[in-house]
């Protein structure tokens, strides 16, 4: 049964970091897009970052020089590396999982119905 399960969320000051984490089990991690997503109530879930099966990367334009994704396939951990947090990063973060390897060319301008598997989430906070 494949599963995600995120950590390493917590609450900072505006300037701080955070890495978050995702551990995949229960299918190929380095054969999927992996992606994480965020969102606040009573908006969409948006994109963030993603990485795909060959190691690019792609980053939503408000995150970019700020969060880093990463993925060690070994450990099928997926990062999130958030440095200079801003009060509007607060939100929960979620990962994801996609089969199509299309979703991570695509990145961010995808839907959720891309991805096959979800986490539960973890929340960030950032305080001014």
């Amino acid at each position: 049964q494949a599963r995600l399960v995120e950590s390493g969320g917590g609450s900072v000051q505006a300037g701080g970091s955070l890495r978050l984490s995702c551990k995949a089990s229960g299918f190929t991690f380095s054969y999927y897009c992996i992606a994480w997503f965020r969102q606040v109530p009573r908006e969409e879930r948006e994109g963030v970052a993603a990485i795909g099966t060959d190691g690019t990367s792609s980053l939503a334009d408000s995150v970019k020089g700020r969060f880093t994704i990463s993925q060690d396939n070994a450990r099928n951990t997926l990062y999130l590396q958030m440095n200079n947090l801003k009060p509007d990063d607060t939100s929960m973060y979620y990962c994801a999982a996609a089969s199509d390897p299309s979703s991570c060319r695509r990145f961010p301008r995808v839907a959720m119905i891309d991805f096959d598997y979800w986490g539960q989430g973890t929340r960030v906070t950032v305080s001014s």
